[in-house]
């Protein structure tokens, strides 16, 4: 009995560590940014071809020094909306398009917390931005009538970080973005996958060249 209590405490030491270990089906990316680093689990196995493309913007590193650059608050409760990142409108760094997986194929709903694709007006137009909800956002989901956005996946680490963006000052935008953008937009530094080998694409990095001279 002498050697219970070590026992259980090791044991007890131990367990935080299962905590990291990625679930099946899923791999995690962290985005290191000027405000925090935020972890999120892509889920691959009931969204593949999204996380797929964003897996190759971080494997690229085509995600490197780009921005969180939209703060989009709701009117109703301001500590709740979605945060927006990536490439915005760098021709340089975007890779080819992707059918949309909706809310309604995939079954990943935007709850709190969820990490989906931004896109403009048509269906696969979505690329090199994407968005963090703080709070539900179903309005995002597909309906009848309406393809919604791509949610594939969740923030497991970093919320703190994401609500800080979110509470940024803003102003400035136009249309859906009016009153949106971040005066001093957050740096996102480097986005790193933290399990699994990269698997960069074969496409330019045009944004590594300086043609200016």
């Amino acid at each position: 009995m002498k050697y219970a209590l070590p026992l259980i405490a090791l044991l007890t030491a131990a367990a935080p560590a299962t905590q990291n270990i990625p679930r099946p089906g899923t791999i995690r990316v962290q985005l290191n940014t000027s405000e925090g680093p935020i972890v999120v689990a892509l889920d691959t196995r009931h969204a593949p071809a999204t996380s797929g493309n964003f897996l190759a913007y971080v494997d690229d590193g085509r995600f490197d020094g780009t921005s969180f650059y939209r703060a989009a608050r709701d009117k109703r409760d301001p500590k709740k909306g979605f945060v927006q990142g990536g490439i915005r409108t760098d021709a340089r760094r975007i890779l080819p398009p992707f059918p949309l997986e909706k809310t309604s194929q995939t079954g990943i709903k935007h709850l709190d917390a969820t990490i989906s694709m931004a896109r403009g007006t048509t269906p696969s137009s979505a690329g090199g931005n994407f968005f963090i909800t703080v709070g539900p956002t179903p309005g995002m989901d597909a309906r009848p009538g309406y393809d919604g956005y791509a949610a594939f996946g969740r923030v497991i680490a970093g919320m703190d970080t994401v609500k800080k963006i979110l509470a940024k000052p803003s102003g400035g935008g136009q249309d859906a973005m009016k009153g949106q953008m971040i005066f001093k937009p957050v740096t996102l530094i480097n986005a790193k996958r933290l399990d699994g080998k990269p698997q960069p694409t074969k496409e330019p990095r045009m944004w590594l060249y300086n043609f200016g001279g």
